[in-house]
């Protein structure tokens, strides 16, 4: 039997949480946290005991825990899950209906009622992704309430609750038949290769799947190409199925090359026709500016943070001079595709960092549309932070 603690919140906090609002931080809290147990269940009260929620004691870089539910009556055990994946699957239908595309998000954490769990689809495989050892410790519960709603070939999982989220490596299988990788997805028709098996990450980031589209079907024809922090190089794939004159894409990682050649592959694109460039993207800005190299389309989402030996990025302080950087090898009435998922700050806050940088390289710009998380990565008013994901299509005018 889990352990049960009580925790108060603070006044300030108290209308936050009564509007929905579903994480639990110390700061909330009336008197300083109990020595509690990782997936503990804690019943969180006003400051004069009034019931705001139920939920579970979970350590991660966001706080401590999560509400699940706001009914007194509602036990944190098999039937509370399976009635929100219910929920959450049945949100999904039509993308599992979709036979061009056979990768998609399944569950978003709070989004979908259980903060600190991510279920992602990747034809006929699922990966579930823990970002605490408190909910993971529920797994078990988990997994049967989604065995009972779904069928499945495999299932893979990732442990993002070490240190700082960082991955915890073992083997990710976990029941029914082990994959055979690379295993090919699609999303609107474009494959991709992933691993389910390899990592922290499979290969494709999902919740981009808007912006590939919109870059393959109206930005890329004719344009040469510039996709920086590449990864694997899903959106210079997205621009030469466009149509794209020329992609070049550019990312620190050593894998960086062979992974791209990867998905140029799968998709029938002779990747030699490509430019594929493993260095440093402020190394290449300056090699670009040298060459007096300029770009039709140029790709920007970099990580939240990121080290190299002669630079370290945050977002949240450094997008301005990044922007600036790109802005200096953009053609004119060329398009930067301006993304972060740093969760810090808001699309507002996003826009300054924009209007700052075209100001200070003296050029004016045309917002052409932006987006944020697709449907499947479902958000809550309540929570705004968990909509992450800011993209600005911007056309650099003078």
């Amino acid at each position: 039997m889990r352990p049960t603690f009580t925790l108060h919140i603070n006044k300030r906090d108290t209308q936050r949480m009564k509007k929905g609002y579903p994480l639990i931080t110390e700061k909330n809290l009336t008197k300083k946290l109990p020595v509690i147990t990782e997936g503990a269940i804690v019943d969180v009260n006003d400051e004069s005991g009034n019931f705001l929620g139920r939920g579970y004691y979970g350590k991660q870089n966001k706080g401590i825990g999560w509400i699940l539910t706001r009914n007194q009556t509602e036990k944190v055990e098999v039937a509370l899950f399976k009635s929100r994946l219910k929920t959450a699957i049945e949100h999904r239908e039509k993308l599992f209906q979709d036979s061009s595309t056979t990768a998609f998000r399944v569950f978003n954490g709070e989004g979908d009622g259980v903060g600190g769990l991510t279920i992602d689809y990747y034809n006929e495989f699922y990966v579930f992704t823990w970002y605490s050892e408190g909910i993971y410790s529920f797994k078990e519960e988990i997994y049967q309430a989604f065995q009972e709603l779904r069928s499945f070939k495999g299932i893979y999982e990732k442990k993002r609750y070490a240190s700082k989220g960082e991955y915890i490596e073992d083997d990710d299988f976990v029941m029914g038949e082990r994959g055979e990788f690379p295993l090919l997805v699609k999303e609107n028709n474009v494959q991709f290769a992933v691993y389910l098996n390899d990592g922290p990450m499979v290969g494709v980031f999902l919740d981009q799947r808007d912006v590939r589209k919109t870059i393959k079907e109206k930005y890329a024809k004719g344009k040469t190409v510039l996709n920086t922090f590449s990864y694997t190089g899903a959106f210079s794939v997205a621009g030469a199925l466009g149509g794209a004159a020329k992609t070049t894409s550019v990312d620190l990682a050593k894998r960086s090359l062979s992974k791209t050649i990867e998905q140029f592959s799968v998709n029938d694109i002779d990747y030699e026709s490509e430019d594929i460039v493993v260095m440093d993207v402020f190394q290449y800005f300056k090699f670009a500016k040298k060459k007096q190299l300029l770009f039709d389309l140029v790709i920007l989402d970099p990580p939240s943070f990121a080290r190299s030996k002669k630079h370290t990025f945050s977002a949240a302080k450094d997008y301005t001079g990044l922007l600036q950087e790109a802005i200096a090898i953009t053609n004119k009435n060329g398009v930067i595709v301006a993304s972060t998922n740093c969760s810090t700050f808001n699309m507002e806050k996003f826009h300054t960092f924009i209007k700052e940088a075209c100001r200070k390289e003296n050029v004016s710009y045309e917002v052409v549309e932006q987006f944020s998380l697709p449907t499947d990565f479902k958000t809550i008013k309540s929570f705004p932070e968990g909509n992450y994901l800011k993209v600005v299509f911007l056309k650099v005018k003078s």
